[in-house]
């Protein structure tokens, strides 16, 4: 595997940072490639260096986040509802800057609907209609409902600035989820 150099590691770290502050102070539209070079302080073109233009930046820091919380999922494929839910706090919490402004502010309206479906896909995994409290219920609205409503909890939890510390978000949540699923 080839070595990463920490330089580009860095940069791209400012990029993204610079942008996502600059999203939670203002719409998305109106934020241009020169106000992330200004905020990252570097040049425009150390930014079309690593990134196309503003969506594909965009684009990345969503998929970077998705990736993680699946990759977080599938390391909590052996926890309980209540421990697996932890560890999403947790990285919510860490990530704060991120999905509060993809989430509470807005800052990008189709960002819930990719977050909703990653949500339905890990959920799938796990809602079984064949037997227990969800038996004769229909797959899809079992997943739909729940995805939507995690993510609606998630959502009330950054707008409110998180009120309750990630575990005992997560507990809250872990045991709603172990009712419904």
């Amino acid at each position: 595997m080839a070595k990463v150099d920490r330089r580009i590691v860095r940069t791209q770290e400012a990029i993204k940072k610079a942008f996502l502050e600059l999203m939670s102070e203002k719409n998305f539209d109106s934020i241009t490639i020169q106000d992330i070079s200004d905020r990252a302080n570097i040049n425009r073109a150390t930014v079309y260096l690593h990134y196309l233009d503003k969506f594909d930046l965009l684009d990345k820091i969503m998929e970077e986040h998705i990736n993680n919380m699946s990759n977080l999922c599938e390391l909590e494929a052996e926890m309980d509802w209540i421990e697996s839910t932890v560890h999403c706090m947790e990285y919510l919490e860490s990530n704060y800057l991120f999905f509060s402004t993809m989430l509470a502010s807005g800052g990008a309206p189709y960002f819930r609907s990719r977050f909703v479906q990653h949500n339905i896909e890990e959920f799938k995994k796990d809602v079984d209609i064949t037997k227990g409290k969800n038996l004769g219920q229909s797959e899809d609205v079992v997943v739909e409902f729940v995805a939507n409503a995690y993510v609606g909890v998630v959502e009330w939890w950054l707008k409110n600035g998180m009120p309750y510390p990630a575990k005992e978000m997560a507990e809250k949540v872990g045991d709603l989820l172990e009712r419904i699923i």
